[in-house]
């Protein structure tokens, strides 16, 4: 029988059944009247706490109880096809308000139904599915299917109660997308099963992913294809995965996972599940648009998804029962995943955070340091607050049972990879391989013949005998380049860290540490013993001073990461001599770090700073740079009169401090996105308080590397967010009310950053193809070209156009090579010095350049 038959023979049975008594809608008049003057707001009112409830409808027979529900049914249906209210004072309001309450509460309780009884149930769902959005998810279906269950356990299902059951399925297929599809793919998966069961089957039933999406697509048809010895297994780990709830796994869920993946074998689990997960690595956002019609109207959203949210549920499963994979593979590709996870997409935030979180538990609960090595890599990379206080807090628990320090155990947590000063050698079918670090973030895999000369390419023995091989080479290779440019953000944070490091542990973990030795040994480090310090990098295999005085550590020494907030002007610049001299790259800026000391304007406001004050910056961008580089903020939007926020603030824990940089939205009309969100933000002052007391600490008592690591962070945050960086800012109108901050910052004075970059540049510019025709002037650096003479400031990096100071928009163009990759800098990461080579070299040619959006600026006199 069809679900249209099932329809026409269960509607045709209930058209003789009146309604129910008046005596229903007394009892539920009483509990009205009842929770009225029980309850302050209605919507807070509590079945259980009525005496009518507990007295009169839990009380009542089983036949009464069901007709009461069926009663409740057609009342809801009823009410919701007139209504004209939602009032919580409005008595008919109130009245539909219980028969919800009151039908879902009776479902929860012991019930026992007949066939009958279920069949009647199954009708009143299906006939009178609510008014306004017509969905049979819209009546508390797990309740009734958990009663079936209970009410049919241990015996075969009539044809009345299979047929109710098939019919709800078909009309649950019918919908097509719904915010509640864990609740449709679940009442589906119960369905089944309940059939499954009551036909007295004892096989185990086939189960499969839920959700429709891609991944299902992908991942079905692999289950389909294991043996026949594995299915069964299969099928249950799937099941115990849909199970997944929480935000972590009980010790049961735990047993069993482990029981099941002993018997599939731990190999045949890995090689599935980590497919799938690689699987959903490369996986791009599926776009649904949807169309709703309420009343005349027809309404269309479109909504991005990576997972169902069944599938999300299964994934988390998954993830939890990978607490035992411990290889080096598995972690990296769960870390891989937890990166994909948080990614954000329109309109949602986080792709699949709940996978993202079991990502983090899986690391966390791994076995050995190597989790955590990937938990602190991540702590970098993850920009929610949220995500970053659960990392945070996994790190604190393992360094806890470890009985040392975050910081401790993050150094613990670095693999070597088996290497030996930055490069590890292997042996393949007589071929040797040397994988080479040439970069923070680059390798370089050399391949030699078996008489020692250098092979080009992959030698095809290897190819073809050692495939596996190779490619667990090609992944070490992979993981190398993103655990050493996690480690260099890592040490460039280091700065705000109170750490002193005996010299034994230095050595461990730094020095002579297969992997962190590439950076170590490019970065200079103060020495100190019996109260002297001497500050030096190793070079030529010894460490050394500036001069190439040679300093022999004894055990006594005390190593900590030198900054040049703590030195003379005199030993900096015999630092930046040095490096530029023996062209010594460092991973990051240290010799020629910005210092910030405290200014005399500083000490007068005493708890507070301006220096970074009435800038306007893009709220978007100031957010994410924010968040790079480790600070707390949230968007300030139109509600709430925008309040919700107003500072950005980044903890140092190891001084008990917190900064905080003061923001306020800029309330100009049309400058918000579609979600309310301000695009422009001006900023304010900058203060430091004390996290044990809450109080505010005078900027005199901030160590002096601290206050300048904080103000160098505001600074990036004001050099790349600020509008002034914006070549088309001025021409799109911008904020009339800022149109002459983009002027003064555009061509106003130097920040620390652009006086680097001026420093660096006069070093370079006689070098450089560009010294016959590029000058150093004051705060620019002047081109003359064949047509004109261009000023390029060296901070926003905007032009200025002699004779009459015409402004030049030229947008960089970031898909072209980096014009700097032959230029030797001291130090990576500063795309503005890019930018700023590469006008210079595109303006010194000036009659070459064929783009006419630049060349009609030019010529314009």
């Amino acid at each position: 029988m069809g679900f249209v038959d099932f329809m026409k023979k269960a509607l045709g049975k209930q058209e003789s059944v009146s309604l129910p008594e008046d005596s229903f809608d007394r009892i539920v008049e009483a509990a009205r009247l009842e929770a009225v003057q029980k309850f302050q707001h209605f919507w807070n009112v509590k079945p259980g706490e009525l005496i009518v409830y507990k007295e009169q409808l839990v009380t009542l027979p089983a036949n009464s109880k069901v007709e009461f529900l069926l009663n409740c049914i057609y009342k809801i249906y009823y009410w919701q096809s007139k209504n004209t209210s939602y009032s919580s004072d409005d008595v008919g309001y109130q009245k539909y308000a219980l028969h919800n309450l009151f039908l879902q509460n009776l479902l929860r309780s012991r019930l026992t139904l007949t066939d009958d009884h279920i069949v009647s149930l199954a009708t009143h769902f299906l006939n009178y599915q609510k008014f306004i959005w017509p969905s049979i998810l819209d009546w508390p279906l797990s309740y009734f299917l958990i009663q079936v269950e209970k009410n049919t356990k241990g015996r075969v299902i009539s044809e009345s109660v299979k047929e109710a059951l098939l019919a709800i399925k078909d009309e649950l297929n019918k919908v097509d997308y719904n915010p509640r599809e864990k609740e449709r793919t679940k009442s589906i998966s119960k369905i089944e099963e309940l059939l499954h069961l009551g036909e007295g089957k004892e096989e185990i039933k086939p189960v499969y992913f839920l959700g429709k999406d891609k991944f299902s697509e992908y991942a079905n048809p692999i289950i389909k294809l294991r043996s026949e010895k594995e299915l069964p297994v299969w099928y249950k780990i799937l099941a115990q995965v849909q199970r997944a709830s929480g935000g972590r796994p009980t010790q049961k869920y735990q047993k069993e996972s482990q029981s099941l993946i002993s018997t599939l074998g731990t190999d045949a689990f890995k090689e599935v599940v980590l497919d799938w997960f690689k699987f959903i690595i490369q996986l791009k956002e599926s776009e649904l648009v949807q169309t709703h019609t309420y009343g005349t109207q027809t309404y269309s959203y479109t909504s991005y998804d990576l997972l169902s949210t069944p599938n999300i549920d299964a994934i988390k499963g998954l993830l939890w029962m990978c607490v035992s994979l411990n290889d080096r593979t598995a972690l990296a590709t769960i870390a891989a995943l937890a990166e994909r996870a948080y990614r954000k997409i329109p309109g949602k935030g986080p792709a699949a955070a709940a996978v993202g979180n079991a990502c983090l538990y899986a690391l966390y609960q791994s076995e050995g340091l190597e989790g955590i090595s990937h938990l602190s890599r991540l702590k970098l990379r993850i920009r929610q607050a949220s995500t970053q206080a659960l990392i945070e807090r996994y790190l604190q628990e393992a360094a806890k049972d470890q009985g040392i320090s975050v910081h401790e155990i993050e150094d613990l947590a670095v693999d070597q990879y088996e290497l030996v000063d930055g490069q590890r050698v292997y042996e393949l079918q007589g071929f040797k391989a040397i994988l080479d670090i040439v970069a923070v973030g680059k390798t370089e895999l050399r391949w030699f013949k078996p008489d020692g000369n250098p092979q080009k390419s992959v030698p095809t023995a290897v190819k073809e005998k050692q495939a596996a091989a190779l490619k667990q080479i090609k992944e070490t290779a992979k993981q190398v380049e993103v655990t050493l440019s996690a480690q260099r953000d890592r040490i460039d944070r280091m700065f705000k860290a109170d750490r002193v490091l005996t010299w034994a542990y230095f050595q461990k973990y730094y020095a002579n540490h297969g992997l962190l030795s590439f950076l170590t040994k490019r970065l200079i480090w103060s020495f100190e013993k019996d109260g002297v310090s001497k500050n030096v990098i190793y070079f030529n295999e010894k460490w050394v001073q500036p001069d190439l005085s040679e300093v022999e550590p004894s055990s006594e020494v005390t190593v900590k990461l030198w900054h040049p907030a703590s030195a003379s002007i005199s030993e900096i610049e015999a630092w930046r001599s040095f490096l530029v001299e023996h062209q010594i790259l460092q991973p990051f800026k240290q010799a020629y770090r910005e210092v910030y000391l405290l200014t005399d304007a500083e000490i007068n406001t005493r708890v507070y700073s301006n220096r970074m004050a009435a800038h306007l910056l893009k709220q978007h961008q100031f957010n994410s740079l924010a968040k790079l580089r480790g600070w707390k903020y949230a968007l300030l939007g139109a509600y709430d009169d925008g309040r919700y926020n107003e500072a950005a603030s980044c903890l140092i824990p190891d001084y008990h401090l917190r900064a905080e940089y003061w923001v306020n939205e800029v309330d100009a009309q049309g400058e918000m996105n579609d979600t309310g969100i301000w695009n422009y933000i001006a900023t304010d002052q900058l203060r430091f308080v004390d996290t044990q007391t809450n109080n505010v600490v005078e900027l005199i008592n901030i160590p002096k590397v601290i206050l300048s690591e904080v103000i160098r962070d505001v600074d990036l945050f004001v050099g790349v967010a600020t509008v002034g960086n914006d070549p088309n800012w001025q021409d799109s109108g911008g904020v009339a009310a800022y149109r002459d901050y983009w002027q003064a910052y555009s061509f106003g004075e130097l920040s620390e950053v652009a006086k680097t970059r001026k420093e660096i540049l006069t070093q370079l510019l006689p070098r450089l193809k560009l010294a016959k025709v590029a000058e150093i002037r004051d705060k620019f650096l002047v081109v003359r070209g064949k047509l004109r003479t261009y000023k390029i400031h060296l901070g926003s990096t905007n032009i200025l156009m002699e004779p009459n100071d015409q402004y030049l928009c030229i947008v960089p163009d970031r898909s072209k090579k980096d014009v700097t990759q032959n230029v030797f800098l001291p130090f990576e990461g500063d795309t503005g010095f890019s930018v700023i080579l590469s006008k210079a070299m595109l303006l010194a040619e000036d009659d070459k350049i064929t783009d006419s959006t630049i060349t009609s600026q030019i010529k314009r006199v």
